[in-house]
């Protein structure tokens, strides 16, 4: 994760230290915001989410350690603590209430920033959410593959069970080279044509119902030395 891209919030009760802080993580290139206490951190949190958070342990009322802890059952946002405390026991107390690191007061702003991008770039990045396509355009050919249905405008196009098979077959994976081999295997889990030669066959008759000029089809391909590839629009 860049720090373009991470918001940060800083909870802690003295404002000179959160001003400080704010300031000098903003330059470095993060989005940052400021919490005067446990409960104000607890409002913002409920409207925004932060990539992490950095939390004085020491604060009037709710202590760090406590809303830390609290925030664990809810949240999975990375946490760390800074406090005037550096002992051991303190620093295990920390971890244990679910922060991901702990740095001791006073602290040069430079160790904290490496320590923050240290645990940037632990977080894990989310995987972009692919959506799968209901329908499949051949130029004037349309496939819904829920359906299994093969339509021309209004018209539905008759398929045959090892025509309609290898559709489902092929727009499980658009896109992706299938070899002979393969489909004769996918066909032969659903009780359908099982010799490579047969599958030629049954490509050509498809092609005559998806492609403009079969002899030079657009759609359902030939690769080289891989098989066949579905390549909708």
């Amino acid at each position: 994760m860049n720090a373009d891209d991470a918001h940060l919030l800083i909870v802690d009760d003295d404002e000179r230290i959160r001003t400080l802080l704010q300031k000098f993580l903003m330059r470095s290139g993060f989005l940052v915001s400021g919490a005067r206490d446990a409960a104000h951190a607890r409002r913002i949190l409920s409207g925004l989410e932060f990539d992490l958070i950095v939390l004085d342990v020491m604060m009037p009322g709710e202590d760090g350690m406590s809303l830390c802890a609290d925030l664990r059952k809810t949240i999975t946002t990375p946490i760390l603590l800074l406090t005037a405390k550096g002992e051991t026991d303190d620093r295990i107390t920390g971890l244990e209430a679910g922060a991901d690191d702990y740095l001791a007061k006073p602290f040069e702003p430079k160790e904290l920033l490496l320590r923050i991008n240290a645990i940037l770039r632990r977080v894990p990045q989310a995987e972009p959410v692919v959506v799968a396509p209901k329908v499949l355009n051949l130029g004037p050919i349309r496939y819904d593959i829920a359906r299994g249905e093969m339509w021309q405008g209004d018209d539905l196009v008759r398929l045959t069970a090892t025509e309609s098979q290898l559709m489902r077959i092929f727009s499980s994976a658009p896109g992706e080279a299938m070899t002979r081999a393969r489909l004769v295997e996918e066909l032969a889990r659903s009780g359908g044509q099982s010799q490579e030669r047969a599958v030629d066959v049954q490509i050509t008759r498809l092609r005559r119902k998806i492609e403009a000029d079969p002899k030079q089809p657009r759609y359902l391909q030939t690769v080289r030395g891989a098989g066949y590839m579905l390549a909708p629009d």
